[in-house]
């Protein structure tokens, strides 16, 4: 489970992966939360508002790593178009639901994750997606 989440805009990959040893910083526009594994949680939000699997999502090499390593040191990796896209449409109702859906799903692991966090996470990042969209931007997330 990493520490440190931080989702963050940028224009593209390269510009992304500037970020990877000490995280967005001052350069990216972005949102800093924790104690949750943000690659399990992104594929957990994409099959809950888009439809489909975890399975085939992890299958699909979702989420795309665009720096690092899927181990222990820090990652920066993309949120899908397809996830950026369902956060971006949706209505502040079926967030929210969303939310409560992750939160059980959490449960069922054995991780806390309380309703009001959730909301304000899936919320804000809906919110982050949608302004990287009007400014032609995508959202990407580094972990440590």
């Amino acid at each position: 489970m990493s520490t440190i989440v931080k989702f963050f805009m940028a224009p593209d990959d390269t510009s992304a992966s500037l970020a990877l040893q000490s995280g967005p910083g001052r350069a990216f526009e972005s949102l800093s939360f924790g104690n949750f594994d943000p690659e399990e949680a992104v594929l957990e939000w994409e099959c809950l508002l888009a439809g489909g699997t975890f399975e085939e999502l992890l299958e699909a090499d979702e989420p795309r790593i665009v720096a690092g390593q899927d181990n222990d040191g820090p990652v920066v990796f993309a949120l899908s178009p397809r996830l950026s896209a369902a956060l971006a449409d949706a209505e502040y109702a079926r967030l929210r639901d969303v939310a409560a859906s992750w939160t059980r799903l959490r449960a069922q692991d054995g991780e806390v994750i309380g309703t009001e966090i959730a909301e304000a996470i899936v919320g804000d990042l809906a919110a982050l997606v949608s302004s990287a969209r009007r400014q032609n931007q995508s959202v990407y997330c580094w972990a440590a």
